[in-house]
């Protein structure tokens, strides 16, 4: 769309956004394919960041296109409840054989936020089905990102995401965030320090009794907060402890499922297996909203098996919609014929290798990295936190290549089809950026 033609600005209230500082100088993107997004003006950006940590694939995949056109023209749309269509349990067969064993049954949302809320919901209902209805009490993680629905923001942990909304759920507490812990500054891969942090849940649990705590649930790597990577048997311990206590423990993979990390999902890259696994943005490479929750056949079994009848009250209008799901299958196709979980592993050494040349580059206090992401901490500005990280941004930008920032952290995630030359001009345009931000 032309410049000149652009509709007006005024009505949208753009998520997450500063909306009149962006109003007032837009950066809008018209097409995109491959590796590139194309902006009104005719201009190329690089995509550093898989868009919003979810076109895995790449842009502009046809196979997907044509899918999602197929099915909305032999069926547009069927209610979800009392009613089903075979696209929803073929996408779902499909994901069961790629997660880890004994995760198989899949519950479908239309997001990240809502498979979170659906998990948590999963969790309580389990305990009940159980005979352990006092287990009502819900852990979450400093620094934790769940969505952005009540549910999500309670067990998340970013301040700014809670500040504005009141006290939450009531009976949410939080582990210790694994950011800080001396030694791991400038660690390659996972950091060596700081496994006993997950011992923070047994202080949870002799605090608050084991008997009233349902869930706790992480990102096995953090990535909207900064990209913070588990320390080396951290999930172990944290999977240990939740077992013993008889708690369930829920990985929102939102971010790191679909290749990220070189593997499916982060449990078999680190060799964890969850009871309940949140999944979203890759499922369908962000071309149709979707999300879902795979839960382990246990808590499938004692929440289905309980009375006839509706065994589970919740659901929504799109769960599986057709589109989605077509979108879905199309997306694992690509996944598998690509390649591109094994491109991904094959590729992590040379974005380990470049991103880590910006340990000398003005500003850097630390780096991170595992598979396909990493993040670039800077030194933040006396007084106004954040800023030195926006203005890299928006520098980036105006070079032709688009990063994520969170906070004073430049985060990056590729799509899994990038090739050493997008890394090497990704990682050139930041150490400009932060030669330039002073």
């Amino acid at each position: 769309m032309p410049a000149t033609n652009l509709p007006s600005l005024d009505h949208h209230w753009m998520p997450f956004t500063a909306n009149r500082a962006f109003k007032a100088a837009p950066r809008l993107v018209a097409e995109a394919q491959g590796m590139w997004f194309r902006d009104i003006d005719g201009r190329e950006i690089l995509d550093g960041a898989a868009g919003l940590w979810c076109v895995n694939a790449g842009h502009g995949r046809r196979e997907i296109a044509d899918a999602v056109h197929r099915q909305l023209l032999a069926l547009d749309f069927a209610p979800p409840f009392q009613l089903g269509h075979p696209g929803g349990f073929a996408l779902a067969e499909r994901l069961s054989a790629i997660t880890p064993p004994g995760l198989d049954r899949v519950f479908f949302a239309n997001s990240g936020s809502e498979a979170v809320e659906t998990a948590l919901k999963v969790a309580l209902a389990y305990q009940r089905a159980i005979g352990q209805g006092t287990r009502t009490r819900l852990i979450g993680r400093e620094r934790g990102y769940h969505g952005v629905n009540f549910g999500g923001m309670s067990v998340g942990g970013m301040v700014a995401n809670r500040r504005s909304f009141g006290p939450g759920l009531p009976g949410v507490d939080h582990l210790r965030h694994t950011h800080g812990v001396p030694g791991n500054l400038f660690a390659r891969g996972q950091p060596p320090h700081g496994a006993e942090l997950a011992d923070d849940l047994e202080r949870l649990v002799a605090l608050h009794g084991p008997e009233t705590i349902a869930a706790v649930i992480v990102e096995p790597l953090a990535g909207s907060t900064g990209v913070l990577l588990p320390p080396v048997g951290y999930l172990e311990r944290l999977r240990e402890i939740a077992t013993r206590h008889g708690i369930l423990l829920i990985f929102d993979e939102v971010i790191t499922g679909f290749g990220r990390l070189g593997a499916p999902f982060a449990a078999q890259k680190f060799g964890v297996t969850p009871d309940l696994m949140c999944v979203a943005k890759g499922l369908t490479n962000a071309a149709i909203p979707m999300g879902a929750v795979i839960a382990s056949r246990a808590v499938h079994d004692a929440i289905v098996s309980g009375p006839a009848g509706i065994e589970l009250f919740h659901g929504y209008t799109y769960s599986a919609h057709p589109a989605a799901c077509a979108a879905g299958l199309a997306t694992l196709d690509i996944y598998a014929r690509e390649e591109l979980f094994e491109r991904a592993a094959a590729m992590a050494p040379a974005f380990e290798a470049a991103v880590h040349r910006l340990a000398d580059a003005p500003h850097v206090i630390d780096i991170r990295n595992l598979g396909l992401v990493a993040g670039i901490e800077l030194a933040p500005r006396d007084g106004t936190p954040g800023a030195r990280a926006f203005d890299a941004y928006l520098d980036c930008w105006r070079e032709g290549v688009l990063v994520r920032v969170t906070g004073d952290i430049i985060a990056l995630s590729p799509p899994l089809i990038v090739e050493e030359p997008h890394i090497d001009r990704i990682v050139a345009t930041i150490r400009l950026a932060l030669e330039r931000v002073g």
